[in-house]
């Protein structure tokens, strides 16, 4: 028997917040220069937000979205639930400081297709990306990070839907699942830390009220465990709520919050590998996030064509170069199949250039905010492409051939 454990961050999360904000930037472009170049980090902090980086645009429109860049900023953040003034960060009454610049020269030049030193459209940039998948929930997800995901998206239900009107938008979750022989056997403990008004400390000590406490647990907590796995819900479940005793300061004002700073959350909370590179605010050619939403794809089909019970995928490539430099998949001996057998499957079957996996997964499209907030992977929202397992019977039918031969 061991533990592992996994967190998630909710959407007013100050470094999530930063995401959001990269992420509408890059969807304002791609609504209307789907070639549109981008790579936006954003920082906030108390009445402050700054917004940093490269973009390039091809055509007026988008140009324009640009120069109303400071408003899909406030949209973005109003959005999200910061519209008090008193909270210390508000979509009306904060600064927005821009500073951004075009793509270097020297990094377009080995993307855009024809120019540079490789005919076809290169790579972004140079690095490693990482996709996995396992059999542990329907998504294929580890189940500690699929069930701390889920559990920040029902605060955010249940916050904006008034039910618990005293929550606001900041907040944590953390699961540590029991496992026996790879195979999860039970929820050893959660926490949820999530902002609060002043209406549910009690005045006696000064904490959030117990009343309060049990409304976590009664509406957020079981419905999510029930959901998603309900043969491991218990009573012997040790549940945290807000464990330092209340949590009134939050959000940017209480943290600063900055793009790519919460990569482990952003995949697999901590199991598999990562190559490094975050994801919000980057247009598509960069790499480190096509690629590993393209590793993740390929994944999640090995798994459930049923030919691993768990799959790691590493694609790596150089900059301006259109093919991956090397390619490797690992099942942790989960599969009949080699590496090598299923690295070469890997190749044949699926597009591995980046111009080829942003046509292959539809990636041109403002389809990015969604993906700043409750995970990358794992949800089967609107746009979300890399999350099909449309090549189940193709995988399997090759698998079949190999071994005939």
């Amino acid at each position: 028997m061991h533990l592992f454990t996994s967190e998630s961050v909710s959407m007013g999360h100050p470094d999530k917040v930063a995401d959001q904000i990269s992420d509408a930037l890059l969807d304002s472009l791609l609504e209307h220069d789907p070639q549109a170049r981008a790579a936006i980090e954003t920082l906030v902090t108390t009445g402050l937000v700054v917004i940093a980086g490269e973009v390039t645009v091809h055509n007026d429109r988008a140009l324009a979205a640009l120069s109303r860049a400071e408003d899909t900023v406030r949209d973005a953040i109003r959005g999200i639930g910061y519209d008090d003034p008193e909270s210390g960060f508000d979509y009306r009454s904060c600064a927005v400081v821009r500073t951004i610049h075009a793509q270097s020269p020297d990094i377009s030049r080995g993307v855009t297709e024809g120019e540079g030193l490789h005919a076809e459209q290169g790579a972004g940039d140079q690095g490693m990306m990482f996709g996995f998948a396992c059999n542990e929930t329907e998504a294929l997800m580890p189940l500690p990070i699929q069930l701390a995901h889920r559990l920040v998206e029902r605060l955010a239900e249940v916050r904006q839907s008034g039910r618990l009107d005293w929550l606001r938008p900041d907040g944590k979750s953390q699961v540590t699942v029991a496992y026996e022989n790879g195979t999860p056997m039970g929820l050893d403990t959660i926490v949820i830390s999530t902002q609060h008004t002043t209406e549910v400390v009690d005045p006696k000590t000064g904490n959030m009220s117990e009343e309060a406490r049990q409304a976590i647990e009664r509406e957020v907590i079981r419905p999510t465990v029930e959901q998603e796995c309900p043969r491991l819900g218990s009573d012997k479940i040790t549940i945290h709520v807000n464990p330092t005793g209340r949590f009134v300061v939050g959000g940017p004002h209480g943290d600063s919050g900055l793009t790519g700073r919460k990569i482990i959350v952003d995949t697999y909370g901590g199991r598999g590998r990562h190559g490094g590179g975050a994801f919000s605010g980057k247009d598509p050619t960069k790499v480190d996030r096509s690629a590993t939403y393209m590793a993740r794809h390929i994944a999640k089909n090995i798994v459930a064509a049923g030919l691993a019970g768990q799959c790691e995928v590493q694609l790596a490539y150089a900059i301006g170069v259109a093919d991956p430099v090397s390619v490797s998949v690992d099942t942790f001996g989960t599969s009949e199949l080699s590496p090598s057998v299923l690295a070469d499957l890997v190749r044949e079957m699926f597009p591995l250039k980046p111009g080829e996996i942003i046509e292959y997964l539809d990636l041109r499209r403002p389809i990015y905010l969604e993906t700043a907030r409750h995970g990358h992977f794992g949800r089967q929202a609107e746009g979300f492409t890399w999350e099909k397992t449309h090549r189940v019977d193709d995988l399997r039918s090759s698998v079949n051939v190999k071994q005939a031969v």
